[in-house]
């Protein structure tokens, strides 16, 4: 799956469209970031350090796609890291079988698929 997300980017970067391609292996960190900027969850990360203003800087806005071979729920709160607009790609039904090229597109975390969701969320 990663590649079709760095397909998409340099894709989307050909195409002009500034746009956020995230795919995150470790979206609890992330998550847990947010919600200590937030003031929610204290004690995360190193004192100073919020790796969620790193990967999101506030200067740089971009609309985001948010690809997950889960839920596409899980990455979902990105977008209230910044303000983005944004669209989650995702599995959303389990039990099919096929390989991995077939799965993207399947679930729709595909290079295409990718694009056309940071196309349309430029409308």
């Amino acid at each position: 799956m990663m590649h079709e997300v760095i397909a998409s980017a340099a894709r989307l970067k050909e195409l002009g469209i500034t746009a956020g391609v995230v795919c995150l292996t470790s979206p609890d960190l992330v998550f847990d970031s947010l919600q200590s900027r937030n003031s929610l969850n204290h004690g995360s990360g190193p004192a100073g350090f919020d790796i969620v203003d790193a990967l999101f800087p506030r200067h740089a806005p971009a609309p985001l796609v948010t690809v997950q071979d889960g839920h596409p729920h899980t990455l979902s709160f990105l977008a209230g890291a910044r303000g983005d607009r944004a669209v989650s790609l995702g599995v959303r039904d389990f039990g099919q079988s096929s390989d991995v090229e077939d799965a993207c597109r399947i679930h729709g975390i595909d290079e295409a698929s990718i694009v056309n969701a940071a196309v349309n969320l430029m409308r």
